[in-house]
């Protein structure tokens, strides 16, 4: 199973204030961690979203709006993306990460679907095409 682990955004990462050289060491560490137990398929932190933009789409139209957003304890500062056998061991997991924040913070964890949670509606044909994509990555 694959889980999206969703650091959440705090004042200080949406001022675009970066890690100190210790928290950037602890993260260092639990990354390390997450690698050799063979669990991590990727991980990132993001700049705030006044450096961003999002795309609101209403039928055919498209209506682009910059950043920055409001209500940052719902933003996104960073992400891993691990491969663990069920949400509890992703739990136990994000249990011994480091405060990614200065201050309070909060993780999220989410499930990733897989081809086979989609039903019938994936049918052999889009599986094959998914499956053709993801050898190009």
């Amino acid at each position: 199973m694959r889980f999206m682990i969703i650091v959440k955004a705090s004042p200080e990462s949406e001022a675009g204030k970066m890690p100190s050289e210790k928290l950037l060491t602890e993260m260092g560490k639990y990354n390390e961690e997450l690698v050799k137990a063979g669990v991590m398929l990727a991980g990132e932190g993001l700049h705030p979203s006044s450096r961003g933009a999002r795309v609101q789409f209403s039928g055919n139209k498209r209506t682009v709006v910059d950043g920055p957003f409001a209500e940052t304890r719902e933003l996104v500062a960073g992400f891993w993306l691990i491969q663990v056998k069920s949400k509890e061991e992703a739990i136990e997991w994000v249990k011994r990460c480091p405060n990614p924040m200065e201050s309070d913070s909060q993780i999220e964890i989410r499930q990733v679907f897989e081809a086979e949670d989609f039903g019938a509606e994936f049918t052999p044909e889009l599986r094959e095409q998914e499956e053709r994509l993801r050898a190009q990555l």
